[in-house]
């Protein structure tokens, strides 16, 4: 699954746009690399996307397309988070 997806699924961020354009700005990284919209995400990866004033690092667990709400923080495992 793409990142900017995988984001938006997870509802780490609201929107896939907004997902993709963080992406784009060098805000999101994958496994300690500036990661680009269309990198594929898969069980294992760590996250760690920076925001205005924080930063928040997490470790995906599963990846399902279609989620639930109150099944998305299912997903991840928070590993960091600073806002």
């Amino acid at each position: 699954m793409r990142i900017d997806k995988y984001l938006k699924n997870s509802r780490i961020i609201k929107r896939r746009t907004v997902a993709k354009e963080a992406c784009e700005q060098g805000r999101v990284l994958l496994n300690g690399k500036a990661a680009k919209p269309g990198d594929e995400v898969k069980v294992g990866d760590n996250i760690e996307i920076n925001f205005g004033n924080g930063s928040r690092k997490i470790q995906i667990i599963r990846v399902d397309d279609n989620v639930p709400k109150d099944k998305a923080q299912e997903l991840y495992k928070e590993l960091y988070k600073e806002l």
